[in-house]
């Protein structure tokens, strides 16, 4: 193997390159489409963080906004699991 890489051509080495970074690309361009297509990519997500003790510290929109946020997280759960059970007894 070092022997191969001795006979080489000088400039080789920016085709690895080359093939590296396509490689990365093509890896977060899959790892971003995931994301998108599983409700990863959320900018309500912060108010997940809050719950009925964190109301004084909030403006009444936030507060709404917050158990808005978490009302659909827990829904999009249950979501989940139903689509997790169905298949896991499609499977059996």
């Amino acid at each position: 193997m070092a022997n191969f890489i001795e006979n080489l051509p000088d400039g080789w080495t920016i085709y690895l390159w080359l093939i590296i970074g396509a490689v990365i690309i093509m890896a977060v361009v899959y790892w971003i489409r995931w994301g998108m297509n599983n409700e990863q990519f959320d900018e309500d997500i912060k108010y997940v963080l809050f719950d009925e003790k964190d109301q004084d510290k909030m403006t009444p929109e936030e507060f709404a906004k917050s158990r808005t946020v978490i009302k659909a997280q827990i829904e999009s759960r249950n979501r989940f699991l139903a689509q997790e059970a169905q298949d896991h007894k499609l499977k059996a």
